[in-house]
């Protein structure tokens, strides 16, 4: 199994603090209990969507599950190389998942009230299972870094190669996938509080 999602440690304690059950949110989000009590121990990686659900339910931002502490004022990332990476947040659209299909890593991750989420993210190819299409409230912003992205949009499919970029509705069904291989890109995410 691979290392531990610690999402969950923060899904859990925002869970506590607002005194909600897992059945609680599990009844408010759709999602079966047992689903949540895995992402919480972080023996499941997260796909985007339920992680919203949750979000929403306990009345915080996406974001605020991968805070480590906020700061009112900017926040500055440096640049870094791959060794350097603190921390990551895998998600996965797969069920069960417990290999990650998306590695992000937050450029914003201490900034209080923000509106929007800026990350770099890895994408790794697909599995053979099939593709699962997602969708939540907000829009997204996708800037490809290297590598081929392929985005099922509704109906539509869009080939994305390094210096293509999309903007779109996240409320339609998507999925973000690389093709040939590993892809980098920079995704900037907003979902309404």
């Amino acid at each position: 199994m691979s290392e531990k999602n610690r999402i969950g440690d923060k899904v859990r304690l925002i869970r506590e603090t607002r005194k909600l059950s897992i059945d609680d949110v599990s009844e408010r989000t759709n999602l079966s209990a047992s689903s949540i009590e895995s992402i919480e121990k972080g023996e499941l990686i997260p796909g985007l969507t339920p992680l919203i659900k949750i979000a929403r339910v306990l009345g915080v931002r996406l974001g605020t599950f991968m805070d480590d502490q906020e700061d009112l004022g900017p926040v500055f990332v440096k640049g870094s190389n791959e060794k350097d990476k603190k921390s990551v947040t895998r998600f996965s659209e797969r069920s069960n998942a417990v290999s990650s299909d998306l590695d992000f890593y937050s450029l914003a991750q201490n900034k209080a009230d923000r509106h929007m989420d800026p990350f770099v993210i890895d994408i790794f190819p697909p599995s053979h299972e099939d593709v699962k299409l997602s969708s939540h409230e907000g829009e997204e912003f996708i800037y490809v870094l290297s590598g081929n992205v392929e985005i099922i949009y509704g109906k539509d499919k869009y080939s994305l190669k390094p210096g293509d970029s999309i903007y779109y509705d996240s409320i339609v069904a998507h999925h973000v996938h690389s093709v040939d291989g590993n892809a980098k890109i920079l995704a900037v995410v907003y979902t309404p509080a």
